[in-house]
């Protein structure tokens, strides 16, 4: 019988430390090396998730992390997907498909089913490569949460997998996040901590040095080493944190073209529109607070987890009224996934599908209506626009229907099966669009045909964009990883037979 993979965790001090890049990082790394690869989150908790080639739903963190190391993407690598829907409940996403709605107490009592479903995923991961690069979720030291853990140190210890913790300097008091969290974990797991990765550090390296002694001391393991705030590449964010914008801004006053995303309450996928934020001449902002839309060539409304409420939430914020202002205008506006049903005329929800049944008034911009129902559709679709070749995923509930010869694009593919369907809606003499066509903007011609709907053909999207751009951005991460970290004391966390470098 095949020795099952070794195991490899990377847990944090707390969320968004930047669990997901190390580990992201080290899948390209150990790739490179001559391994197969695979990584592996028990339990996401976001609404950016993405499609499997089997037409499976998983967290988009471990997508990436997938592509690092080149492999194709499997739901045994995230089988459990938490896509928060309120503030008290989340739907349940198991193995790829959606399982159930529930509270965080509902969700916790049935822990222990989940963990063993998470085990059985990682088994079968284990088959199929050298190492499985594991990431836990916030932080690793909730000790009210620890009895019903399923993806930090339990996971670990079901996987006697060493740990790396991540720490983040940038937000204060690293030291204080790196001590406290060894002494919350139980006794008998402080071992399986073999060493930290202090992340996002700015300024003089040479500064921290005492400091990098002072936590060895403390705690007699090693530093792996102090990994300095990168901008000069991107690598896409699983947590909306990194999009938040608290102030108004003034298209004007950037000297560049702008296009505004509105920073919905239950925003999903807003990884949509990073082939949109490195391209010159051109300014990406998230809005959250209503104001003047007048400047901006374009404005689009994401994906969302939660239709009805974020429409609610548009009409009492005062949003509504901006966007149908800018809208009679003259404006340009795209709706994606939840966006596009929130620029029909109606969104019905006859079974309660996103909590009570009820009918929510949309903007009217689109001549559609949508009725959420079950099941879910997801798919990997290949399609044309204008004669444009493009690929991209659907996540949604629900069905929305356009006129004839209002449809943006034509359908030639849903998860491998050849079909002629129509996508989306085009409205108001080209100037409102909708889809629901995640990672539209992947293909480089694509965002060209876009731009230059909005008055932006000047614009250069080069041919790294999209995948191929996120392909070297993995490289890039990896160079600037394997230059600050002690890579070979990780290394030699791993059995002896992976030691070795094989290519």
């Amino acid at each position: 019988m095949t020795q099952p993979a070794a195991c490899l965790a990377v847990l944090g001090t707390g969320s968004d430390v930047g669990k997901s890049v190390v580990a992201t990082a080290l899948c390209r790394l150990f790739a490179d090396r001559g391994l197969r690869v695979a990584p592996f989150k028990a339990q996401n908790m976001s609404n950016n998730s993405g499609v499997t080639a089997e037409g499976l739903e998983m967290g988009r963190a471990q997508i990436v992390q997938a592509e690092a190391a080149r492999v194709a993407p499997h739901c045994d690598m995230n089988p459990v997907l938490l896509k928060p829907v309120s503030d008290q409940g989340s739907q349940v996403v198991l193995n790829g498909r959606a399982w159930l709605e529930a509270s965080g107490r509902a969700y916790y009592q049935r822990k222990d089913e989940l963990f063993a479903e998470s085990c059985a995923a990682l088994e079968r991961l284990r088959r199929t490569c050298d190492l499985v690069v594991m990431e836990g979720a916030g932080s690793c030291a909730e000790v009210n949460l620890m009895a019903g853990d399923i993806v930090n140190l339990r996971m670990a210890a079901h996987a006697n997998a060493p740990v790396i913790l991540v720490a983040d300097i940038d937000r204060g008091g690293v030291f204080a996040q790196i001590v406290g969290t060894l002494a919350c974990v139980p006794q008998e797991q402080q071992a399986r901590i073999r060493g930290f990765v202090i992340n996002r550090f700015r300024g003089d390296l040479g500064l921290f040095t005492s400091g990098v002694e002072w936590i060895e001391a403390q705690t007699g393991r090693p530093v792996f080493g102090v990994l300095p705030w990168f901008r000069h590449f991107r690598i896409e964010a699983e947590d909306a944190v990194v999009i938040e914008q608290t102030r108004a801004f003034t298209p004007a006053a950037s000297g560049e073209a702008a296009i505004a995303v509105i920073r919905l309450p239950h925003i999903s996928n807003f990884t949509d529109f990073d082939p949109l934020t490195g391209l010159d001449g051109v300014q990406l902002v998230y809005l959250h607070q209503p104001q003047n839309l007048h400047g901006f060539r374009a404005v689009i409304l994401p994906g969302t987890k939660s239709t009805r409420s974020d429409l609610d939430w548009l009409a009492a914020s005062g949003w509504r009224t901006r966007l149908l202002d800018y809208a009679a205008a003259g404006g340009h506006l795209l709706g994606i996934c939840g966006g596009f049903q929130m620029l029909g005329e109606r969104v019905e929800d006859p079974h309660g599908v996103e909590g009570g049944a009820g009918v929510t008034d949309g903007l009217g911009l689109l001549p559609v209506t949508t009725v959420l129902r079950a099941p879910k559709t997801t798919t990997l679709t290949a399609f044309t626009w204008d004669g444009i070749a493009g690929q991209g995923y659907e996540i949604h509930m629900g069905c929305t229907d356009a006129p004839a010869g209002s449809g943006l694009v034509a359908v030639h593919r849903r998860n491998g099966a050849d079909c002629a369907d129509t996508d989306g809606c085009v409205a108001m003499g080209g100037r409102v669009l909708g889809t629901y066509l995640h990672g539209l903007f992947d293909e480089p011609a694509i965002t060209r045909r876009w731009l230059a709907g909005i008055g932006l053909g000047e614009v250069v999207v080069d041919r790294l964009h999209g995948p191929a751009a996120r392909d070297r951005a993995y490289d890039q991460l990896a160079e600037h990883t394997a230059t600050h970290l002690n890579l070979e004391a990780i290394i030699a966390l791993l059995p002896p037979q992976l030691r070795e470098v094989r290519r």
